[in-house]
């Protein structure tokens, strides 16, 4: 940002000291600690790890406070921080098949092996303001919840290994020598762009662009027919395999969110009609972004498939291009910038077109033609 009045520096630290103030709020009120947005604003904090690139409660929370609940500004500031951090070594594949399940759905069957888990959810609430939480330390809904996770097994089978019994559904073994996948955060965009590299800009991309672009697809404007295959909630081991040592150890969980959405494919020249997949990942409980985000990924696979691109949720240029929240909001902000010389420009050549028109009205024949 560059200044372009005299005076500039006392306004901008005097702005900062206006910002801290609006921050804190009024001081008669306790102050809004870390732990307390980590611990109750859970959903928040997921949002901005996801986007943010980075799996860290703790400092996503404080972005969230220093950025006095903008999410956007949160993102920013985690992905700023982000940068300054070394690369120590790179995980393993993560096997979300061994995840230490949450939450567990499918709207594809009823009966699954391994059960349905509902946990945390707001799908069953009713949408009515609580204003038993106006209260403080009003009491918890009553009832014995089940622990999630304590009682499951090694491995929940996956709903799409069901279709994969009668080959209805796609497979896509990785290949031998399958490169290892583009960077986004060390490499820049180039189209066309692989799934792998899709995927990346996909899980980092605002959560509002991707819902209205899957909702589209929902519309007519991708030809899609989704299902809910499964949506997984849970933690997930972390492993990495140590150069000196040889061999997998696990460094801490993460909590994920993943989902496969299942479509319809009516078949093309090289391929007979099956089910299709769409597939979104996320840091925390972030269900709506993890769907939205499979929705997406199907729709942009069109050419792979043999679809005709004809919706912009099909198009990987205007997706991808557009779905970072930093890059538009950036954009979108820097017009609050000083364009005293741009405007200026363009205020004299209204002018002079003005004055021309005055001189020299257009008529009727000129402006039909």
């Amino acid at each position: 940002m560059y200044v372009a009045v005299k005076g500039g520096e006392t306004a901008i630290l005097n702005s900062y000291r206006l910002l801290a103030d609006q921050r804190r709020g009024d001081p008669a009120q306790p102050e809004l600690g870390v732990a307390q947005i980590r611990e109750q604003l859970k959903l928040a904090v997921d949002r901005v790890m996801t986007e943010g690139s980075v799996y860290d409660p703790e400092l996503a929370a404080l972005a969230i406070k220093q950025a006095s609940g903008d999410l956007v500004e949160a993102i920013f500031l985690l992905r700023a921080y982000r940068a300054t951090l070394p690369r120590l070594g790179t995980t393993c594949a993560l096997d979300t098949a061994r995840m230490a399940l949450e939450r567990r759905i499918s709207a594809t069957f009823k009966d699954l092996p391994g059960g349905q888990v509902l946990g945390p959810t707001y799908d069953y609430t009713q949408r009515l303001l609580d204003f038993t939480l106006l209260a403080s330390g009003a009491p918890v809904v009553s009832g014995d919840a089940v622990a999630a996770g304590s009682a499951q097994p090694e491995a929940t089978p996956r709903v799409v290994d069901l279709l994969n019994q009668e080959g209805l559904i796609e497979t896509r073994p990785v290949p031998p020598g399958d490169p290892a996948p583009v960077d986004l955060t060390r490499e820049p965009l180039r189209f066309p762009a692989d799934r792998a590299t899709r995927l990346q800009n996909l899980a980092r991309g605002d959560e509002g662009f991707l819902l209205a672009m899957a909702y589209s697809t929902q519309r007519g404007y991708a030809n899609s027919h989704p299902f809910v295959g499964e949506i997984r909630l849970g933690q997930v081991a972390v492993e990495i395999v140590p150069e000196e040592l040889g061999f997998v150890i696990s460094i801490g969980d993460m909590e994920l969110t993943e989902c496969e959405m299942v479509n319809q494919f009516a078949g093309s020249k090289t391929e007979p009609p099956q089910f299709t997949r769409g597939y979104g990942l996320a840091f925390g409980h972030s269900e709506r972004k993890a769907m939205a985000m499979s929705l997406v990924d199907r729709a942009l696979r069109a050419d792979e498939l043999g679809e005709a691109v004809t919706s912009p949720a099909q198009m990987q240029e205007f997706v991808l291009s557009h779905s970072d929240s930093l890059e538009a909001s950036g954009f979108v902000q820097h017009l609050k910038l000083p364009h005293y010389v741009d405007f200026q420009s363009e205020l004299e050549l209204v002018r002079k077109m003005r004055a021309v028109a005055v001189t020299q009205p257009i008529t009727q024949e000129e402006d039909a033609a």
